[in-house]
């Protein structure tokens, strides 16, 4: 049996989702140093022999380096993966993956040119649920049939001073709910529909005391004419997650995501001939999340066989791309 050689890799970023990252890391990523302006108090990695700095540019310096997680605030991440491509350095980073869909754009063609085989991919973990595996297997295998339209809610309800948290501050963030949880349905979206446009949208701020959209409604639409309605929101107050995929001969119900979006379960509903009730059949998801895990395996796998990568940027970039043009309208209006 062959061995798999270990990939050196850092963290830029030390928050929630960094950490989650790390706790999720495949066997053969070798973590050897953080980077994140309160490494100081970040207790975890004290005990751990890794190199630690304030700033991620001297991360980046290190001779031992493959690869690095970025899971910083968005607007940092377009500079940090283009350094990373000058520095061949592959790159996992947390969506959206920047702001900017224009310099996602300049960072394509920048990595066009490299003869070295550098991997980028974005973090879209939702992707890797077991329901959405479970969905994508269904429709392939035409059970519902051609798809018509998807429609799709994920919300929250924040948390006290969430309205001073980075996430409302637009030169940080890039927006409000229509770049957090909207880049996840737009991603989904995507990932059944293909390329998408934007034919209806509208941001709207209800409850939470700042400039930026809490709530966001948008419809999208394919070549085909398929639509994808979709609405994220944190004034949701019990966080729920409900995505559904309305084929020519069923449906297909995703509802949760596990903890606090209550169980993950997959509902199948399949026309009858007579068309009258459709018989469902239920799948349940009750084990431990691995998305996490899933991606980075992915990551790891695509770096082993030298690929020059840029289909994560192309993700990023084609998100972006409607993110930028709802909220140029937005501003326009």
């Amino acid at each position: 049996m062959i061995k798999k050689k270990f990939i050196n890799i850092g963290l830029i970023g030390c928050g929630i989702v960094g950490l989650r990252r790390v706790e999720n890391l495949p066997n053969n990523f070798r973590l050897i140093g953080c980077a994140d302006p309160l490494i100081s108090v970040n207790n975890i990695f004290k005990k751990k022999n890794l190199f630690l700095t304030k700033n991620w540019k001297k991360l980046l310096k290190l001779e031992n380096l493959n690869a690095v997680i970025v899971a910083t605030t968005h607007h940092l991440q377009s500079e940090i993966i283009s350094e990373c491509v000058d520095k061949n350095i592959h790159v996992f980073v947390e969506k959206p993956g920047g702001i900017s869909a224009k310099k996602t754009y300049e960072i394509i063609s920048k990595l066009k040119k490299k003869k070295n085989k550098i991997n980028i991919r974005v973090g879209f973990n939702h992707r890797y649920h077991p329901a959405f595996t479970k969905a994508k297997k269904l429709i392939e295998n035409k059970m519902i049939g051609k798809i018509l339209y998807i429609r799709a809610v994920y919300g929250h309800g924040g948390r006290l001073n969430y309205e001073k948290e980075w996430r409302f501050k637009k030169k940080i963030s890039g927006g409000g709910e229509l770049i957090d949880k909207g880049s996840h349905l737009i991603d989904l979206s995507r990932f059944f529909l293909g390329d998408l446009k934007v034919s209806f949208s509208i941001l709207k701020n209800y409850f939470w005391k700042i400039k930026l959209e809490d709530n966001c409604f948008l419809n999208l639409e394919n070549k085909h004419g398929s639509m994808a309605i979709l609405h994220a929101s944190c004034t949701e107050w019990k966080n729920k997650f409900l995505f559904e995929i309305f084929g020519q001969h069923g449906k297909i119900e995703i509802d949760g995501l596990g903890k606090s979006y209550g169980e993950e379960k997959l509902i199948l509903y399949k026309m009858k001939k007579t068309m009258d009730k459709p018989p469902k059949k239920i799948f349940r998801f009750k084990k431990k999340d691995i998305s996490w895990n899933l991606e980075l395996k992915e990551f790891y796998n695509e770096i082993e066989k030298k690929r020059n990568s840029n289909l994560g940027l192309i993700d990023i970039y084609k998100n972006l791309l409607i993110i930028n043009q709802i909220y140029k309208k937005n501003d326009n209006n």
